[in-house]
C-alpha cells in the first residue's frame, strides 16, 4: 500500500479525504498577552467527570480539553484541523491507513513521557464496554473494533505501535471523518498507571498533558486549574490559575461579575435579565455572540411503551409549539424542524417537517390506541430557563390529552437517566442539546441517533436503532472524494429525513450562545464562543490587568 507524508504532500490529501491542508506550524502566540494572572469561573451545578473517556457536555469539553490532548486540534476559535500531539502524519492514497509521528519530549502531568503505547492504551480502553463511554462508536472504522467492543477482545487489531513515536491506524473501510475523530476528547492521551491507580475515580483526579493541571477538587464547591509548568506548546497557557466555583445560581453569577468578582458567568446570561443587559451599552460592550453548531431537542425512548408505537411520536412531534418556546429564551434561537442545523452540511433547506397541528396530532394518538391520552415523565436540566420550557412543552402535551410530570433535576441526573435504557421515557435536552463535536453531518448521527449511541451511558437517549440508516450512514462517511462531498451531503439528508419519518426527537431549535466576559479579560472574541472547544478555548484567553 503505497503511503505518502502529510507534511510533503498536504495538498494531495486534501484531494483524497476533502480536507484543507492544515501544515504543522510554529504557534502564533498574541502580541497583546501577558502571561499571568488568574480567573474566575461560575457553574450552578458541579462537575460530572473530567475524564475525556466518559465526559460528554458542554459543561466539562473545554475543562477537559485544557487538561488533555489528543493527536489532532483546531486551530483556536476556528474548525480549521491542526496536528496536536502528532507533529505529522501520513495517509494511504486509499484513506485506510493513517500514520501519526509524535511529538518527542511531551510529559504527562505526573512527569513521565508519553508514548504510542500511551495513545494505543487511551483510545482501547474507549472502546472497551467496560469503560462505558458514549464515545466507543466514533472509533467504528478502526479493524477490530467489533471485537474489542462485543467484549472478545481486549486490543484492536487495526491500531499498531510502529516504533515509541509512531502508531498506525488501519482502517476496515475510508472515513471521511477520521481525522475529527482524532480531534474530539474521546482521543485524548491518558497515562494508564494513573486510570489504575484512580479506578472509577480517575474523573476525579485527571492527569493528562494538557495546558492545565488540576490542583485542587472539593465537590460541590470549586475545581482549580494551575498552569502546566511542563506544558509543550512554548508560552502557553497565558493564565496562572482559574477557579470554577461551583453551586452558584446563574443571576447571582451576573450580579457577581457586574461588582467585578467574577470573570466569566458559566451558564450564560439568565434569560430573566437578558433583555437588561442588552439593553445597557456598558454590560452590552462585554457580550460576545457567536452562532454554533446547535439543536435542541425532545427525545423519546422508542424502546418503551407507548413511545414504541411511531404514530405517538409523530403525534408529539405536531403538538409542539416551537415558535412560542423561543420567545421563551428572548428569540435568541430559530425554530428547528430535523436534526440538523442550518449552516451544517447536509441541513435540507426543502425539508417541512411536522407542522404545530394540534388536531392531527389527537387524531394520530386516536389511531395509536390513545384517544385519552396517557400520563409519562419529561426530564429536564433544572437550570433557568429549562424548567419554564418543560413546563411550556407540558402545557402543549396536555393539550393532546398526555400528561407529563416533570423532573427537574441537575444536569449529571438527567444525563445518568437518559443513558439507562428503562430510565427517562422523555427528555428535554435543554442545557445539554447537541452541539457538533466537528463540523461534519454525521457528527449529528452516531452518538446521538446511531445504534452505536444506544449503550448504558450513551447519548442516544432515544435508544434509536435503525440499522438500514446505520448501513447508509456507514456508506456515506465511506465516500472520501471530495469531488463526490454532494453525493455524500445528499445521503445525509436522506438519512435526516428517514430519522424524522421514524421520529424519535422533537428537534425544538437552534440557538445562538452569549457569553459575558469580564471588562479584564480578553482574546480574540472568537475564543469565547469557540466552535469546538465549548464553551471558552481556556489556554489562549488572558487578563489585562497583569502586573
Amino acid at each position: 500500500m503505497k503511503r505518502f507524508p502529510y507534511m510533503i504532500a498536504a495538498s494531495a490529501i486534501a484531494l483524497v479525504l476533502g480536507l484543507p491542508p492544515a501544515l504543522a506550524q510554529e504557534e502564533k502566540l498574541d502580541p497583546n498577552a501577558r502571561p499571568g494572572g488568574e480567573i474566575v469561573i461560575t457553574y450552578k451545578d458541579d462537575v460530572a467527570t473530567l475524564d475525556p473517556a466518559i465526559g460528554y457536555d458542554w459543561q466539562n469539553w473545554s475543562m477537559i480539553k485544557s487538561l488533555f490532548d489528543g493527536l489532532m486540534d483546531y486551530q483556536p476559535g476556528t474548525t480549521e484541523l491542526r496536528p496536536e500531539l502528532a507533529e505529522s502524519y501520513e495517509i494511504s492514497q486509499d484513506g485506510t491507513t493513517f500514520t501519526f509521528k509524535l511529538r518527542p519530549g511531551v510529559k504527562f502531568h505526573n512527569g513521565r513521557e508519553m508514548t504510542a503505547d500511551d495513545v494505543k492504551y487511551s483510545i482501547e480502553r474507549v472502546v472497551n464496554p467496560k469503560t462505558q463511554s458514549p464515545g466507543a462508536g466514533f472509533f467504528a472504522s478502526i479493524q477490530g473494533f467489533d471485537a474489542v467492543a462485543g467484549g472478545s477482545a481486549e486490543t484492536l487489531e487495526g491500531v499498531t505501535i510502529v516504533d515509541p513515536l509512531t502508531i498506525r491506524f488501519d482502517l476496515s473501510r475510508p472515513d471521511a471523518t477520521f481525522l475529527h475523530v482524532m480531534a474530539l476528547n474521546f482521543s485524548h492521551v491518558v497515562p494508564k498507571e494513573d486510570v489504575e491507580k484512580h479506578g472509577p475515580d480517575f474523573g476525579k483526579n485527571p492527569v493528562g498533558t494538557g495546558a492545565y493541571r488540576m490542583t485542587e477538587w472539593t465537590l460541590g464547591q470549586r475545581l482549580v486549574f494551575e498552569r502546566n509548568p511542563d506544558y509543550w506548546r512554548q508560552g502557553l497557557p497565558y493564565l496562572d490559575k482559574i477557579t470554577f466555583e461551583v453551586g452558584q445560581e446563574p443571576i447571582v453569577a451576573l450580579l457577581r461579575l457586574q461588582n467585578g468578582e467574577v470573570d466569566v458567568p458559566g451558564d450564560g446570561i439568565p434569560p430573566a435579565k437578558f433583555q437588561e443587559v442588552m439593553d445597557d451599552p456598558e454590560q452590552k460592550a462585554r457580550v460576545v455572540i457567536g452562532g454554533q453548531l446547535h439543536t435542541g431537542y425532545i427525545t423519546m425512548n422508542t424502546t418503551k411503551p407507548p413511545f414504541d408505537d411511531v404514530k405517538v411520536r409523530q403525534a408529539v412531534n405536531m403538538a409542539i409549539n416551537k415558535e412560542r418556546i423561543v420567545t421563551l429564551i428572548n428569540n435568541r434561537a430559530e425554530p428547528a424542524n430535523q436534526p440538523l442545523p442550518p449552516s451544517m452540511p447536509g441541513y435540507d433547506k426543502a425539508y417541512q417537517g411536522y407542522a404545530y397541528d394540534v388536531d392531527k396530532a389527537k387524531a394520530l394518538l386516536a389511531e395509536a390506541g390513545f384517544a385519552d391520552g396517557f400520563e409519562t415523565e419529561l426530564f429536564a436540566m433544572n437550570t433557568d430557563p429549562n424548567p419554564r420550557i418543560a413546563q411550556a412543552i407540558q402545557q402543549d402535551l396536555a393539550a393532546i390529552g398526555i400528561k407529563a410530570s416533570i423532573q427537574a433535576l441537575a444536569q449529571a441526573n438527567v444525563i445518568a437517566a437518559g443513558g439507562e435504557k428503562d430510565g427517562a421515557p422523555m427528555i428535554w435536552s435543554g442545557g445539554m442539546g447537541w452541539i457538533a463535536d466537528f463540523p461534519d453531518p454525521s457528527n449529528f448521527y452516531g452518538p446521538i441517533l446511531g445504534c452505536g449511541g444506544a449503550v448504558q451511558g450513551g447519548w442516544n437517549w432515544a435508544w434509536y436503532c435503525n440499522e438500514e440508516l446505520d448501513a447508509k450512514a456507514a456508506e456515506a462517511d465511506s465516500i472520501t472524494d471530495p469531488s463526490k462531498s454532494a453525493e455524500r451531503y445528499r445521503m445525509w439528508s436522506e438519512i435526516y429525513a428517514g430519522i424524522m419519518e421514524d421520529a424519535p426527537w422533537v428537534p425544538v431549535f437552534h440557538e445562538q450562545r452569549f457569553t459575558m466576559r469580564s471588562p479584564r479579560m480578553a482574546g480574540d472574541d472568537r475564543l469565547y464562543v469557540d466552535p469546538v472547544h465549548i464553551p471558552i478555548n481556556y489556554d489562549y484567553v488572558y487578563v489585562t490587568d497583569v502586573q
